[in-house]
């Protein structure tokens, strides 16, 4: 399988209007003063698609396993090195779900996709540590979130 993109950057402004093989648009902008902010960063971007890949699994597995969630957000947050080309060096993904949603099954839904389905958290994993975690019926995030599983540079590990 391939994938294109066909990206036309402003040199002027180090804006990027990126377009899929399909037709759709990803616009991204540089941070100021090079860019003028009104787009995602590239690496806002990254973890966008690794929020999009991520949740796609779970959404889909969670219908397969029948449970009924009503709300499903994911917050997803990196922590760059400190020198060039300051990539990740840790990541953490919180799915943020509400509904009728058995624990044991959101839990097996996070993890498959974080250890075998997602190919975004497969490519930052193999430089970054990933941590997936998730919230059941929290809709305050008062209560603590729950650790599913590790992946990074040395492997995967399930909790």
């Amino acid at each position: 399988m391939t994938t294109s993109i066909l990206a036309t950057v402003d040199p002027a402004r180090s804006r990027v209007e990126a377009r899929t093989g399909e037709g759709h648009g990803v616009v991204m902008d540089a941070d100021p003063p090079e860019g003028d902010g009104s787009a995602a960063r590239p690496k806002e971007a990254l973890l966008s698609a690794l929020a999009g890949c991520t949740s796609m699994d779970v959404a889909s597995i969670l219908r397969k396993k029948r449970q009924s969630a009503t709300d499903y957000r994911v917050a997803v947050r990196g922590v760059s090195a400190e020198e060039h080309p300051r990539v990740f060096t840790a990541i953490t993904v919180e799915h943020r779900v509400e509904g009728e949603v058995d624990a044991e099954a959101l839990r097996r839904s996070i993890e498959l996709s974080s250890t075998r389905y997602c190919p975004i958290n497969a490519m930052v994993s193999a430089s970054a540590t990933v941590e997936h975690w998730y919230r059941l019926n929290d809709p305050d995030l008062t209560g603590e979130a729950v650790l599913v599983a590790v992946t990074g540079p040395g492997g995967s590990r399930v909790l």
